[in-house]
């Protein structure tokens, strides 16, 4: 019965990493515009939780959910899809 729900995970860039064990990371997502039927993109920046300082600025890497860090701090890297060139 102690089955644990996965964690909501999302994918995004690494835009700042100047704190100690955090990055930024900008997702981005598609919205549908109601009235002329276009697609729009629509982003949001999170601060996330990264515990060895590995993440560099433009690499595309994986958020999961998790308790609070900090005030701000909500998400946890999970890992590293890409690094940047």
């Amino acid at each position: 019965m102690n089955q644990r729900k996965p964690s909501k995970t999302l994918q995004g860039i690494v835009v700042s990493n100047k704190m100690d064990k955090t990055v930024i990371v900008r997702t981005e997502r598609l919205v549908k515009y109601p009235k002329f039927h276009k697609y729009i993109k629509r982003h949001v920046k999170y601060k996330a939780h990264d515990e060895e300082n590995r993440c560099g600025i433009g690499d595309r890497v994986l958020i999961a959910a998790s308790r609070p860090l900090s005030k701000e701090k909500r998400w946890r890297v999970r890992q590293v899809l890409e690094k940047a060139k």
